[in-house]
């Protein structure tokens, strides 16, 4: 809606991780954004970030960014778990703000 194409990668194993993917993604777009239902501190997304910043750095325009679940337990209660794990109105914001970075 926005004119705003994105690359989307769905990572099926975490053990190994297809890094080649994520580079070559990357490589293409110059941004990252990492989306997972993990928690935001300690969470896989952090160790994706901390690679591809480490050895892609050169071929990023914005900062990587991690779209994740608060830093809490995540509530059983589909009211709360919605306001706890990322929502399609987190990345879609996240996407706009790396954008126009």
């Amino acid at each position: 809606q926005q004119g705003i194409s994105v690359e989307v990668i769905d990572l099926r194993t975490l053990a190994p991780y297809d890094w080649e993917a994520i580079a070559t993604s990357v490589k293409k777009t110059n941004r990252l954004i990492v989306a997972h239902e993990d928690s935001r501190t300690h969470g896989f997304g952090a160790e994706i970030a901390a690679r591809v910043s480490e050895e892609l750095f050169a071929h990023l325009d914005a900062p990587v960014r991690r779209v994740a679940a608060l830093d809490t337990f995540v509530a059983y209660a589909p009211q709360v778990e919605d306001a706890i794990l990322p929502q399609v109105d987190d990345v879609a914001r996240a996407i706009n703000e790396l954008h126009n970075y």
